[in-house]
Order: C-alpha cells, then structure tokens, then sequence
C-alpha cells in the first residue's frame, strides 16, 4: 500500500469522527435565526435559570479551590498507608452514573438520611434547595479539578521545595512562594475544567435539587423543561451553554499554552 492511500485510508475515520463530534453542536447554532435565539434569551425561564447557574456554580468553584487543593498538595507530596485505595475513591465520582450520585446524596443528606436527621434537629433542610446544586455541582466536579490540581503539584519538583525550607523558609510560606506559582497554570485549567462541568451538570441534580425555577432550576434543566413546551428556548439556552462552556475551554487551552511556554522559559 502507497503512502498516498495509507493517508487517504486515514483521513476518512477522522474526518467522519470530526463531523460526528462537532454537527451536533454547530447545529445548535445553525438551526435557528441568531436574532430568534438571543430573543428567547430574554424569557424569564432562561434568565431565572443563567442567574442561578451562574450564582451556585462560582460558590461551587469556590469551595472546590479551598477544600481541594490542600487535598491534591497532600495526595501529590505524601506518602502514606492506603493512599492507593483512597486515590481510587476519589476519582469515583468521574465514573458514577450521576443518577446514582444523587440517589447517594439523598442517602446521606435526606430528611431520613444518615445525616439528614441531625440536620433536621437545627431546622435545616438540604435536598431540593439551592445548597443542594451546590453540593451536587461540588461533588461531580471536584475530581476533575483533584486531578489537575495534583497533577500540577507533582511537576513541581521536591529539591525546590528542600531547598526553600533549608533556607529557614516555614511549609507555610513555601507552599505560597515556590509551590503555588509553580503549580498556578495547572491549578487555573483545573478551575476552568471543574466549572465547566458543573456549569453542565444534570442528573445529580436533578435527582437531590429538583427542577424548580428559580430555585434549583440550572440552565441544563432549563433546557429539559424548555423541550416540553418550546423547542425554540431549549435551542437558545443550550446555545448559551454550549458559548460560556467553549469560553471556558478556550481559556484552558490558552493556560495549557502558556504553561508550556513557562516551563521552558529560562527564568
């Protein structure tokens, strides 16, 4: 076989799996008037629902960054007995069925849950309240941020950190002057990957938040509600969706450039 026909044997298979990959979202694009879509933009459903995604998904973020990146530092730096079995656990919530994460969150937050007794005694109720988003959003996106994070740690070579802390540097300052701006690019994709994936969550959601406008109604099931009655609307929120999510994947690849540039940069 010819060099020409190996490269045209290949060019089909990836030509259709980019069609395949990418028709289904330029559609959303292209079936309708831009004009009629940023128009159905203006329906209360659709800015009850951006308003809340918006909202829950930067305390989401937010809670994420403080909570998890002490986790990756340690699960990158520290060696210990049954690290294995706990990095496996971690990394759970990529593969679950989210259907069945939120049947475990009302397992343990519901009103009879394992938790969700105590919680009751104080009043507090957290299934189908905007908490709940919250929750659900933190749980399906912390391991993408886990991995990244750590992986970014992991680059960060221990002989620096040695050396800072033979110069009479605290772990405390070290980790702010040498780890963190080694770390920092990786740290910001895994930011803007974890966002984006609990900007698109669903099915854990739904399950444990409900679909309430307003309340618990995200701009993924603005669209499940939206089907039902105007296709039109779902067409122009999963546009908005599908926008602020290639938005935040653009600016992954914008870290991933510049954190390529500086590493080998010579300081």
């Amino acid at each position: 076989m010819s060099k020409k026909i190996r490269k045209l044997a290949l060019l089909g298979p990836v030509l259709l799996a980019i069609i395949y990959l990418t028709l289904p979202l330029i559609s959303v694009f292209t079936s309708r008037n831009p004009a009629l879509l940023i128009s159905k933009l203006t329906d209360s459903l659709a800015f009850k629902a951006l308003l809340l995604s918006l909202q829950t998904t930067l305390i989401s973020i937010t809670l994420i960054v403080i909570f998890i990146t002490p986790l990756a530092y340690q699960m990158s730096k520290s060696t210990f007995y049954g690290k294995r079995i706990i990095e496996v656990f971690l990394k759970m919530p990529i593969v679950a069925p989210t259907a069945v994460v939120g049947v475990g969150l009302l397992l343990v937050f519901g009103q009879h849950g394992m938790l969700g007794g105590f919680f009751a005694i104080f009043g507090i109720e957290i299934p189908f309240t905007a908490a709940a988003v919250v929750m659900a959003q933190v749980f399906m996106a912390s391991p993408f941020y886990l991995n990244s994070a750590r992986q970014s740690f992991d680059c960060v070579e221990d002989q620096l950190i040695d050396v800072s802390r033979t110069l009479g540097i605290s772990p405390w300052n070290t980790f702010w002057r040498v780890t963190f701006p080694l770390a920092l690019p990786g740290l910001l994709t895994g930011v803007a990957l974890s966002w984006a994936l609990a900007l698109g969550e669903f099915g854990a959601t739904m399950m444990f938040a409900g679909n309430m406008p307003g309340t618990t109604q995200t701009l993924p099931l603005a669209i499940f509600t939206a089907m039902e009655s105007d296709a039109g609307l779902a067409v122009a929120i999963s546009a908005l969706l599908l926008t602020v999510s290639f938005i935040l994947l653009l600016l992954v690849s914008l870290i991933d450039k510049y954190m390529v540039s500086y590493r080998i940069t010579p300081n």
